[in-house]
Order: C-alpha cells, then structure tokens, then sequence
C-alpha cells in the first residue's frame, strides 16, 4: 500500500470519517453511491478507491462498514501511533492540540515549539511548549516523525531546516508560505487563503 496515490489516501481518511459517523448511527453496511453522497464525489471514484485498498463488497449489502473501518486503520495508522510536534503556538497551533487529545486518534502530538516566553514552559490539553531551540533534542527524546508549522509565514522556511536536521519524516505546513524540503521528507502544505478564495470563485459565479 506505499504506493497509493495522494488522493486516494486523502480520501480513505474522508471515508473512514463517514463511515465511523454511520456505524454511530446503527448502519453495519453501505453501498457506493450511499459513500459517494455523503463525500460529494462519484461512485465510480469511491468504488475504484476501495479496489486499489484490496476490499470488495456484494451486490446485496454493499460494503461492511465495520471491516472497511478496520482496513483503513491497518493502511494509515501504524500499531504504535505517530508523534508529532507543534510549531507555532497561536490560536491555530493549541486548536490542533486539543482536537487531537479530544479525538483520541493514533495520531498523537507530543512537543509543541515556541520562542515567546509567555507561551513556553506552559502545558497546552497535556502537550508541553518548549522553546524552540530544544528542537532538536526534543524531536530525538519524544521519537516525534511529523511536524505541524503554524507559525508566521516569514519564518516558516528556517523553521523547515530545522525539523528535517532533527529528523522528522513528514511536515504539515499550515501557511501560505510555499517550501522546499528534500525528498525523504513527506510535505503536506495547506493554504487557508487559497481555500478561501476558490470557495468566493464559486459563490462569484453560482448563478
């Protein structure tokens, strides 16, 4: 499964997010087009997904929500959770910590990273803030492999040196701030205001 594109991989964790909100609502089996509905995407997309994961349903029922579940979990978490850092710890950084400890998930923030003294030294929902200069030496002491930069936009590049010295496998860039990292890192950059943008195109041009 290392070879799943990046779409694919972004969508099991849609559908494993829906089909968790169905199993809660007594659903034990759903059909592709119910998957596709529910994610605003076509059914020949949903069911070309589930093929490249290996799973087939039938006919009768569809698919078996609780065995998709379980094979979304065995191809995108890992049995011993992934660590993770949080850099920048504004309003964006300590909302990421608390949706995570609330979720509970296998997806784990450890550290979180700061350079003003009013927000280091302090615990954030069980996480602590570090300065950032114990980068280094916390990323190899928590074994943490994914960084989340949520800083100012024209400190993010340094910031990116400084996680891929440490070590760390993955990046979640949440700035508009574009970047560059080796290929052994994996890079994941989101851009709020980019998102924000093609949502007015479309309601520009809704009628």
């Amino acid at each position: 499964m290392k070879n799943l594109p990046d779409k694919t991989v972004e969508r099991l964790s849609q559908y494993r997010r829906s089909l968790n909100n169905q199993l809660t609502k007594g659903k034990t089996n759903i059909f592709s087009h119910e998957l596709a509905h529910l994610l605003h995407i076509t059914p020949v997309q949903v069911r070309r997904d589930i093929m490249l994961i290996g799973y087939s349903g039938t006919l009768r029922k569809g698919y078996d929500i609780k065995e998709m579940i379980n094979l979304i979990g065995k191809i995108i978490d890992t049995d011993e959770g992934q660590r993770i850092a949080v850099i920048g710890m504004g309003n964006l950084g300590k909302a990421f910590i608390h949706y995570l400890h609330e979720k509970g998930s296998k997806l784990k923030i450890v550290a979180s990273f700061d350079v003003n003294p009013d927000k280091t030294d302090k615990t954030y929902a069980g996480v602590h803030c570090y300065h950032f200069d114990r980068l280094a030496e916390i990323v190899k002491k928590e074994e943490i492999n994914i960084g989340i930069i949520t800083t100012p936009p024209e400190v993010v590049p340094q910031i990116a040196d400084k996680l891929v010295e440490a070590g760390i496998n993955g990046i979640l860039n949440y700035t508009p701030k574009p970047l560059s990292v080796p290929d052994e890192v994996y890079l994941e950059e989101y851009d709020m205001i980019t998102s924000l943008e093609k949502v007015a195109y479309f309601v520009k041009h809704r009628d």
